[in-house]
């Protein structure tokens, strides 16, 4: 009985071994091809280098074109956060009733800060301003109404919203009148909205013009070795295994590509950061250019892998399977 538990305990631990080296092997083989393809990638250095560099540069355009709308975004919702709505109130209203407003306004949703000014100060601004200040003495009344300035929230700050706020700030029985200068915020949105299709066909072209360019560059491969190929198909290799060597091939040249694009896109953000400097120190102003983040950075290695397997599996699955052993 021992033997015969020995035996099947042994017979059942077979088959979990046996998977266990597939898997290993599988896994080696697929290693071996990876470290194979970039050892044909280093014994043809001008061509790779070319196609690398054509691949860099390619996709270096839209990624600083991406950073320039991030910071252009950035500076944007800052001026969009400092936005104003001026709420005129009306002659008779006094001070009490209009802190009373101020306060019912602190609670709206939409509303990020809000100052009251008075007429008294309205008056006395104006004095220091437009230097009339002697001729205003002789008016008998204000005329300057008290003013609520009213800053939205950030959400709040879109043109549509904005003005949708405004309409209900007028609502208000002490409000005379508002106003709200919409059309640089509606500019200024259809402008970075123009920028953002701009950088997403700009990068649809270069990404297209990438898969064709690599696409070729393994096509001519292929072509160089249709003698190998046609002797491992005639002693049986499959499509599939010939064409790991290739697949791995776009993949080392998008690897490579993608690290020259962010090279590329790093040093054009520093060189570009030093006239930026120099141009904001006259503003005062401690704007500085924000690069590519840690995530977008392995975003665009991502992406360009992806552009170099698909230029790839395009070539190698049109010429592979073009390619048949004939008998001599």
């Amino acid at each position: 009985m021992n033997k015969r538990n020995t035996s099947s305990k042994s017979n059942s631990s077979k088959p979990n071994i046996n998977f266990l080296q597939k898997i290993i092997a599988y896994f080696v083989r697929h290693l071996q091809q990876s470290v194979g393809s970039l050892g044909d990638l280093w014994r043809t250095p001008f061509t790779s280098v070319m196609t690398i560099l054509v691949l860099g540069i390619s996709l270096t355009l839209p990624a600083t074109l991406h950073v320039f709308v991030k910071n252009a975004q950035s500076v944007s919702q800052q001026w969009e956060s400092a936005s104003e709505i001026s709420l005129f109130l009306k002659l008779s209203v006094t001070d009490s009733a209009a802190n009373n407003l101020v306060k019912r306004i602190s609670l709206y949703p939409e509303v990020a800060s809000v100052t009251y000014i008075s007429a008294q100060q309205a008056m006395d601004e104006f004095k220091e301003s437009s230097g009339f200040g002697q001729a205003l003495e002789y008016l008998s009344t204000n005329p300057l109404p008290a003013t609520v300035l009213v800053i939205p929230t950030q959400r709040s700050s879109q043109p549509q919203a904005a003005e949708e706020l405004l309409q209900k700030l007028e609502n208000e029985r002490e409000v005379e009148q508002g106003k709200l200068d919409l059309e640089w915020l509606t500019r200024l949105q259809a402008i970075a909205t123009l920028i953002e299709d701009i950088v997403i066909g700009i990068a649809i072209l270069l990404c297209a013009s990438v898969v064709l360019i690599i696409g070729n560059t393994i096509r001519l491969a292929i072509l160089n070795q249709r003698d190998a190929i046609a002797v491992m198909k005639l002693v049986g290799a499959t499509d599939s295994f010939i064409q790991r060597p290739f697949l791995y091939a776009g993949m080392w040249y998008g690897v490579l590509g993608g690290m020259v694009a962010v090279l590329c896109v790093a040093a054009l953000v520093h060189y570009f950061s030093l006239s930026m400097i120099a141009l904001t120190d006259l503003y005062q102003s401690n704007f500085r250019l924000i690069g590519l983040s840690g995530s977008e950075m392995l975003w665009l290695l991502f992406f360009a892998v992806v552009l170099g397997l698909s230029g790839s599996y395009i070539s190698v699955r049109k010429h592979i399977r073009a390619i048949e052993p004939t008998a001599e």
